[in-house]
């Protein structure tokens, strides 16, 4: 069975590029298109991997990241922020929310499926 990996960003054209490297590389994928967003769409279901913007509307990815490790069946989802963020300010708060990796925009497909293949098996 495909594992299935959650985008969150708000910008349609950046999930719609991370979705089909997702896809293409036999993935899963759930859209959501800020944090408030995501969090409505973890009803329980299975989800490997959370890939999360840090700067959108309504919640941000770090709040995100600490509202989704509340709930019971999310806690150990492993989750990469995907953001323009380079700072180590922000590299840090996104750690200690719960975030295991940093992949800075613009990124190239590859880079970012290697980020996801060591915290997922495929």
């Amino acid at each position: 069975m495909a594992k299935t990996i959650m985008i969150v960003d708000d910008s349609a054209s950046l999930r719609q590029v991370v979705s089909i490297a997702l896809k293409g590389a036999g993935y899963d994928v759930l859209e959501a298109s800020n944090g408030q967003d995501a969090l409505g769409k973890l009803d329980g279901r299975k989800v490997n991997l959370v890939v999360s913007d840090v700067n959108m509307p309504v919640m941000d990815g770090i709040t995100f990241v600490k509202e989704m490790k509340k709930l019971p069946n999310y806690k150990f989802t492993p989750v990469i922020m995907l953001t323009t963020e380079g700072s180590d300010d922000k590299k840090k708060e996104g750690q200690m929310a719960g975030a295991k990796a940093w992949v800075v925009k613009p990124f190239q497909p590859e880079q970012m499926l290697k980020a996801v293949s060591m915290l997922i098996a495929p």
